[in-house]
């Protein structure tokens, strides 16, 4: 293949240029004023660093991690940090923006941000990973904190890694500061629900968007690539909500059974095993090889530009759920909706995440935590909202359901950033 050839799918696959893309898309559909588009469609702060650790070798290695905020003219920032090799600073702008229109479109006061370290965590021990942890909690500290931007987990971080942030800034303070960060373990002010509202809220949205269709769960075969934290519960919690899943994956390959698979077992399986290869009654299945398998819901909960121009004419499901950040470019998003597929988009669908936070967030501010039939009767609530409402735009201004999103989404924070004006 030439050069030439190559450089598209290149372009493509850039995530600050979607998601600046999808904005400008969105902007032109309420014919927002020029001057809130030029202070939308950029990011308010981004900060760089690069720093030291010690490995358990003695030997230093340097590590370079980013902090981004979009917008906070609704709210205090909020976004996760991953860690992962593919890492850069426009991945991390495009999160931050899309974090904006997430609180937005689910109506939580938060505004967007994102950060990431360029790691492969499993190359670090667990000691290195806390020690690289604790050095990026202090570098992002002059940025971070209850009242400013609140970090909670993403790729490759958990509730660990959120105790070690909360607890160097809580050192640096010289008191406790559990609202700093969210995702936390329960021990040290987690909330209760939070570990699976990801998953929880890409379930919520799909039975809605299925109920849309006129589709039974019970007729419904769903595929999720990722099986990480939100497309491992998300297939748990389709399967009980009574489809069956007939493909999931990770990482290093998946596994495929037409009739069904039962995720208990996979699950056990995979903590066994450490693998989902060689599940018994399945076939293998590469991860792009099950974005077009045949069935009638597709979660893409893996990592991002996993849906391109390349494929997207490949896909069967009829129903398209992102658990995902950014998982579709706009060059696929044209043709699935030239194809008539619905798409539920990530600034909805995986909003769950973020809405558990922010219970999480309020009941640490005020230290009184609620149970977890509560967080979960409050996120169905909000998530069963924010599809409605979103469904509503569509029908009305004859969009499909990512571009409605966007114009809720947008329209808050435009409002936001008009009533409030400009400093000086």
């Amino acid at each position: 293949m030439s050069a030439a050839e190559l450089k598209p799918a290149v372009q493509e696959a850039d995530e600050w240029r979607t998601a600046q893309a999808q904005f400008d898309e969105a902007a032109e559909l309420i014919r927002l004023e020029p001057w809130l588009r030029e202070v939308l469609r950029e990011v308010q702060r981004e900060f760089t660093c690069t720093f030291p650790v010690k490995l358990d070798n003695e030997s230093i290695r340097m590590f370079t991690g980013y902090r981004v905020q979009h917008n906070i003219n609704r709210g205090p920032a909020k976004g996760g940090i991953r860690y992962h090799p593919d890492v850069s600073l426009n991945e991390v702008k495009a999160l931050a923006m899309w974090m904006t229109w997430k609180c937005a479109v689910v109506n939580i006061p938060f505004g967007g941000a994102k950060g990431g370290i360029i790691v492969n965590p499993r190359e670090l021990s667990l000691n290195e990973l806390e020690h690289m942890t604790r050095r990026f909690a202090t570098e992002i500290s002059i940025l971070i904190g209850h009242d400013r931007d609140i970090p909670a987990p993403d790729v490759n971080t958990d509730g660990q890694t959120m105790a070690w942030i909360m607890d160097t800034l809580s050192m640096h303070l010289g008191y406790s500061s559990p609202a700093s960060v969210t995702g936390k373990p329960i021990e040290v002010g987690g909330s209760l629900g939070r570990i699976e509202a990801t998953g929880r809220g890409v379930t919520i949205t799909s039975v809605a968007a299925l109920e849309h269709l006129g589709r039974n769960p019970h007729q419904t075969r769903v595929a999720v690539q990722g099986f990480g934290n939100v497309g491992s519960i998300s297939a748990r919690l389709l399967e009980e909500a009574g489809c069956t899943i007939v493909a999931v994956s990770e990482d290093y390959g998946g596994i495929h059974n037409p009739l069904g698979l039962s995720i208990k077992r996979v699950l056990e399986y995979r903590a066994r095993e450490k693998t989902l290869n060689g599940f018994p009654g399945s076939q293998p299945i590469g991860n792009q090889e099950l974005l077009s398998v045949d069935c009638d819901l597709l979660v893409p909960a893996a990592i991002g530009n996993q849906l391109t121009s390349r494929n997207a004419r490949d896909v069967k499901a009829k129903l398209i759920v992102e658990g995902a950040n950014g998982p579709t470019t706009p060059e696929a998003d044209a043709i699935f909706r030239e194809r008539g597929i619905f798409l539920v988009p990530d600034i909805l669908a995986n909003a769950g995440g973020v809405t558990v936070s922010y219970f999480e967030w309020v009941q640490d501010l005020q230290s009184f935590f609620w149970s977890e039939h509560e967080v979960n009767q409050k996120l169905k609530a909000i998530m069963t909202r924010a599809f409605a409402e979103v469904l509503n735009t569509r029908e009305e201004k004859k969009l499909d359901m990512r571009m409605a999103a966007y114009v809720q989404a947008v329209s808050r924070v435009a409002a936001a950033t008009r009533e409030r004006g400009l400093y000086p």
